[in-house]
């Protein structure tokens, strides 16, 4: 194949470059020439004809910390650039978001459910739910109306066809055998609060309700709830709301009580298994999980906080049907950019999507200079994006760019497609790669250094010959490639606002993949 018609098969490309140290930020490099002689150069062949899993999107939490911020601290202007530049296709790209259903720890009010009632007292019926009182995003709004609400309906406007993916981190207390919501704790399976013993009148058909109960109220409001996790962390008895769920638990609670109340109201919501980092997954999942209730999951969330991640193998290749989602990761504000290179590109962005990943979303989507709010202890933490919380201005993280570098470059409906890699673990070796195919024949791929000194890398795509394009990957970064016949999302991203950072203590319950915990 000639120059000539190398070009004409993608007439259209835009390369990016950002290294792990962020001098360099998804800048617009000059698209490689094109070469037979590859000499030292590290090769990446992708490969349209091996297809893999579809790709779902990327996204961040909507926390109340971090609507909190953007709804409070930034002005309109502000807050409208903010949310355009991440999830409007034609920018950012953004295009899932989690929510807690109920509170976390990170939060700028004080914890909550959607039924607290007295100790002491329950309420079966749910008479007294409630997400919230007063108009959405008023100054007296309460719990959910407050902040999440109103900034969930902006995203909305931006892009109605965001997946909105709900997370409890506590059931409301009257629920729990500690009747507390804070340090685990659990419900009180097979405990009765109706006139009788039948399922209805068990604790869990309850909060099953209570799940379906939150839908509709988040349907009233236009929001549209894509799927649900049973429970956030369910191996996590924190002092922030927490609530211990074993495997089987999980697997018997949304087989037996969770998704008949969903199929009866919501049979297109989706349900998740897991909510956890791989170091949950002991032992293979089909010991704890029977297939008949493994079908009624989507599939399984993932954290990756905690090693070993190749625990993940004892889920991953159990259940055909499932697909495979991440709901939660972040660095903290003192992150080394090795550290967090190997935690955002590395592992999420290059090992995870190697092996099935088909959404990323990370979490809080903005944290202050402080990285508060919190309502805990939890500090020490970064958001996606850090909001100065006097003036409203904003600094990019490394995880903003790991996120633009799907959003912009890979559409959803997207597949997984094969390319060569020198990582087996998104950490060491050499260079990592994924690749996609969209639905419009655009290919776009991802190579990812793992070391502290740029490589240069060649790369080619099945069909073309001994075609190769030369690019030097920065050291702990990443280099995009997006190639179509059609035209191509070239925005930029935002210059940075200027301010300090002065971080919070940390508070460290994870470390950087391979280091010690």
């Amino acid at each position: 194949m000639s120059n000539s018609e190398f070009s004409l098969k993608f007439p259209n490309e835009f390369w990016t470059a950002t290294s792990g140290d962020l001098s360099q930020k998804r800048d617009h490099i000059a698209t490689p020439s094109v070469t037979s002689s590859v000499n030292y150069a590290t090769k990446v062949v992708i490969d349209p004809a091996e297809k893999h899993q579809d790709w779902l999107g990327v996204g961040t939490a909507i926390t109340d910390s971090a609507a909190s911020l953007i709804w409070d601290v930034m002005n309109v202007k502000q807050r409208d650039h903010l949310l355009h530049e991440l999830f409007d296709p034609m920018q950012g790209g953004c295009s899932t978001v989690r929510v807690p259903l109920g509170s976390c720890d990170f939060q700028s009010q004080a914890y909550y459910t959607y039924d607290d009632v007295p100790s002491g007292e329950h309420d079966a019926e749910l008479q007294k739910f409630s997400i919230g009182e007063g108009e959405p995003g008023t100054k007296d709004a309460t719990k959910d109306l407050k902040h999440i609400v109103p900034i969930l309906q902006e995203i909305l406007k931006i892009n109605p066809a965001v997946k909105v993916i709900a997370s409890p981190w506590s059931a409301p207390a009257w629920m729990k055998n500690t009747g507390h919501l804070t340090y685990g704790g659990h419900l009180r399976f097979g405990e009765f609060t109706g006139n009788g013993y039948e399922d209805k009148d068990r604790i869990e058909y309850v909060y099953a309700q209570y799940f379906v109960q939150y839908i509709k109220e988040y349907q009233k409001l236009g929001i549209p709830i894509y799927g649900v996790t049973i429970q956030n962390e369910p191996s996590n008895a924190a002092h922030w709301p927490a609530m211990i769920w074993t495997p089987s638990q999980l697997a018997d609670f949304g087989y037996h009580f969770l998704r008949p109340a969903l199929d009866h109201s919501f049979p297109d919501t989706k349900m998740y298994f897991l909510d956890d980092s791989p170091h949950a997954l002991t032992k293979p999942i089909t010991e704890e999980v029977p297939q008949e209730q493994a079908m009624v999951f989507d599939g399984l969330a993932l954290h990756t906080y905690m090693e070993p991640y190749d625990n993940l193998y004892h889920a991953s290749r159990a259940f055909s049907n499932w697909s495979m989602i991440m709901t939660e990761r972040r660095c903290m504000m003192r992150e080394t950019p090795e550290d967090a290179s190997h935690i955002m590109f590395g592992v999420i962005g290059n090992w995870l999507v190697h092996n099935g990943l088909s959404m990323i979303t990370l979490w809080n989507l903005a944290l202050d200079e402080r990285g508060l709010p919190n309502a805990a202890d939890s500090t020490g933490r970064r958001g996606v994006v850090t909001i100065d919380h006097t003036t409203g201005k904003v600094q990019r993280n490394l995880e903003y760019y790991m996120l633009r570098n799907f959003g912009q470059d890979v559409p959803v409906g997207s597949k997984v497609i094969g390319s060569t890699n020198y990582t087996t673990d998104g950490y060491t070796g050499s260079i990592g790669s994924v690749a996609f195919l969209a639905p419009d024949g655009s290919v776009s791929a991802h190579l990812y250094n793992p070391t502290g000194e740029e490589i240069e890398t060649a790369v080619t795509i099945n069909g073309c010959g001994n075609q190769w394009q030369k690019v030097t990957v920065p050291a702990w970064g990443t280099v995009t490639m997006h190639k179509s016949r059609v035209s191509i999302n070239e925005s930029k991203v935002p210059e940075d606002n200027s301010f300090k950072l002065n971080p919070t203590p940390d508070y460290r319950t994870d470390v950087a993949p391979g280091e010690e915990q």
